[in-house]
């Protein structure tokens, strides 16, 4: 589950119709308690509005029983890059320029990179600061370093017959 703020303020403004932070937490505390091992993503981090909550969202998350954590700098791809300007300009007006060349420093120089293996996580020193930043909170925090393998054993090929294109 993303957790991408536990302020109540910039939630609302953030994500206005996504669960709250009290109710993403309950849902990681509720999977947990049920056995279901959960993995908390602090995402989107948004360089000068929320990155000052990494600690506290892992903190919260750890609490909730979430065992591992992961985490996602803020991406513009074009479909969304002037839905997020928008955004901080109504929002965050004084902010929009730093937001814009942090993000800008972190993409070699633009909105956003596509590669794969830098896209969810940037490049350059404030990437670096973010991702050491969140490794050493994560570390301290007591999470899983190593990543649960998925199981594929319990996968069952469906059947010609019974496939989804089967409607066509």
């Amino acid at each position: 589950l993303s957790v991408t703020t536990l302020d109540p303020k910039v939630a609302r403004g953030m994500e206005p119709r996504a669960a709250s932070p009290p109710k993403r937490l309950e849902t990681i505390r509720k999977l947990s308690e049920a056995g279901i091992p959960v993995t908390v993503l602090v995402a989107p981090i948004i360089p000068a509005i929320n990155e000052h909550e990494i600690e506290r969202i892992l903190d919260a998350a750890k609490a909730a029983g979430a065992r591992e954590a992961g985490y996602v700098l803020l991406r513009l791809p074009l479909e969304v890059r002037d839905i997020v300007q928008e955004w901080l300009l109504t929002h965050h007006p004084d902010k929009l320029r730093h937001v814009m060349s942090l993000i800008r420093s972190t993409r070699g120089g633009k909105d956003y990179d596509s590669q794969w293996g830098q896209r969810m996580v940037g490049s350059g020193p404030y990437a670096w600061m973010v991702g050491r930043r969140f490794e050493m909170a994560a570390e301290r925090i007591g999470f899983d370093t190593a990543r649960r393998r998925l199981r594929t054993d319990l996968f069952v090929k469906p059947e010609k017959e019974k496939a989804q294109l089967s409607l066509f």
